[in-house]
């Protein structure tokens, strides 16, 4: 039976490397972007389905739902890429407003739990559903308080914050259904050349990509609950 995966964003970077890295394994991958235009485009490109989703409409979500309800009657994979970055050049926190704040949050945090609840009702039809919420190394506490680490610099209250929220909903999610087939994982795709950074990672799209694929198709004895990268477990 083939997979139906449902990634949001999925019109161009991580998102769409992912589409396409999973349409090349015979998932059947539904491209969820807010721009029709570019979302009907990119779909073409792949050869798969396209749906309109914002992630912070809950009618466009609810929408969405019934649609892939209607076409496919489940879900196996849902991949919540969609995200914003807000203003990377505020490092000081006390100079970032709570406006600024709640609109990274409206994506990050808020849309991931809209799109989550509308399609758990597919994804327990699943023999194996898969949730992976495409987190950043930028939200583990850990690695922002290490003086001689990497991160120490990025202090971006916004992005980093609805990141480590987005961890925490990541375990919730998967306490939740831990004695269901449905595993919960939060991806680290490292720091990637996206719109997102302006293009300045050094990695690429595909890269960041393969370790939302590897947790999307994982087995019966992959974990659930995890924070993970390519190579391997990240500090929380």
């Amino acid at each position: 039976m083939t997979r139906i995966a449902l990634i949001t964003g999925a019109n161009k970077g991580i998102g769409y490397e992912i589409a396409r890295l999973l349409a090349g394994q015979g998932v059947t991958t539904i491209v969820g972007a807010r721009d029709e235009e570019r979302g009907r485009a990119a779909a073409e490109r792949l050869g798969q389905p396209y749906v309109r989703l914002d992630v912070t409409d809950e009618e466009s979500v609810a929408a969405a739902a019934k649609w892939i309800d209607g076409e496919h009657g489940r879900l196996d994979i849902l991949i919540n890429n969609a995200g914003i970055a807000g203003d990377l050049n505020a490092l000081v926190p006390s100079t970032v407003t709570a406006a600024a704040i709640r609109e990274v949050y409206e994506t990050n945090v808020f849309g991931v739990v809209t799109v989550t609840n509308a399609m758990l009702p597919l994804l327990r039809r699943s023999e194996s559903g898969r949730i992976v919420n495409m987190s950043s190394e930028l939200g583990s506490l850990a690695m922002a308080m290490d003086r001689e680490g990497p991160l120490w610099e990025a202090n971006f209250l916004p992005y980093n914050s609805s990141k480590s929220a987005l961890n925490m909903i990541t375990v919730c999610y998967a306490k939740e259904l831990m004695d269901t087939p449905i595993k919960v994982n939060a991806a680290n795709p490292g720091y990637c050349a996206t719109d997102l950074n302006g293009h300045s990672g050094h990695r690429t799209a595909e890269q960041g990509a393969a370790i939302a694929v590897r947790l999307a198709t994982l087995d019966g004895d992959g974990p659930t609950g995890a924070y993970l990268e390519d190579a391997g477990s990240l500090r929380w």
